[in-house]
């Protein structure tokens, strides 16, 4: 980041280019009148997809018009959408740092894995470009849309900080951050430095079928994470010799440990976390399995059957 230049701030998201979250960031950005903003996002809805990308294929990316920002719909997954926009190819210079939002609904515990917007920050962090995923814990018949704007405004303070780090060139380089906003927005209870949990939201299969022949039936389905209802938002034709399956909640997995991202975000905080692109595993795995393939390299093939 030069002296005495805006910082520039590349905007990404999974919910789509005209979803609430990222607008409502981009606005927020904006009225502050501090930073150049580039959007490059995806043209339609892409939650869930995690980190995949398109290789096949070219993308389309078509301009849009975002007050105040230079923007683009991308017909890629959060992880392309990021990777084109500090390519260079798109802009005509690297953003100082990406966001990834604001997310509808919360990213926490091993919802990360699955999470396209965690996937468009750390895409920029394997790029070495610092990155924020933001999310927000919408509750179906609670949140609103303005509440978006809030998880923005309350984000603006780390957002800054970070920017000021990078330009002091004392941010640190071996992690990007994920901050979840709790649905409470406007009585948050602060900043709280929180690792990963584990917590997820366990997930069977139920079979549905169709009365006729041709009938149109969900084939995928959004989830209200504290109602776990689902919430049919795309169709198919099926054919009568094909078996259809719907995802269905289980109940959840929560968190043992005390410091954990979900954990302080159900008791109202602004929950920061650093990330990697490494997933461990914990260490007496490692220990188990080096004594385990030790023993195994000393036995005959058949023995293990």
């Amino acid at each position: 980041m030069e002296d005495g230049k805006r910082p520039t701030i590349l905007i990404t998201n999974d919910d789509g280019i005209d979803a609430a979250g990222l607008i409502a960031l981009v606005q927020v950005l904006v009225s502050t009148n501090r930073f150049d903003i580039q959007v490059c996002a995806p043209d339609r809805e892409r939650s869930a997809v995690s980190h995949s990308i398109t290789w096949l294929h070219p993308l389309e990316a078509k301009p849009v018009n975002i007050p105040g920002a230079s923007a683009y719909a991308v017909s890629g997954t959060p992880a392309d959408c990021a990777s084109l926009g500090i390519s260079k190819a798109l802009f005509p210079t690297i953003a100082d740092l990406v966001l990834s939002g604001i997310n509808m609904g919360s990213n926490c515990g091993y919802h990360v894995v699955y999470s396209g917007t965690v996937a468009g920050a750390r895409e920029a962090f394997f790029n070495d470009i610092p990155s924020i995923s933001i999310s927000y814990d919408w509750v179906r018949g609670k949140s609103n849309v303005h509440d978006f704007t809030l998880a923005a405004e309350a984000c603006v303070p780390i957002i800054s900080a970070v920017l000021v780090e990078i330009k002091n060139q004392r941010h640190p380089q071996r992690c990007f951050l994920n901050i979840d906003v709790p649905a409470n927005v406007a009585d948050h209870k602060g900043y709280k430095l929180t690792k990963q949990g584990k917590s997820m939201f366990k997930m069977g299969w139920r079979q549905v079928t169709t009365e006729t022949h041709g009938q149109k039936m969900s084939s995928t389905m959004t989830m209200d994470i504290d109602t776990a209802t689902p919430t049919e938002t795309d169709t198919t034709f099926v054919s009568p010799e094909h078996l259809l399956f719907s995802r269905e909640a289980k109940g959840a997995q929560l968190d043992d440990d005390d410091d954990t991202d979900h954990k302080f975000l159900k008791e109202g905080y602004i929950t920061v976390t650093p990330l990697a692109a490494l997933s461990p595993a914990e260490a007496d795995c490692h220990a188990y399995l080096k004594d385990w393939l030790s023993s195994v390299s000393e036995l005959p093939s058949s023995s293990a059957l």
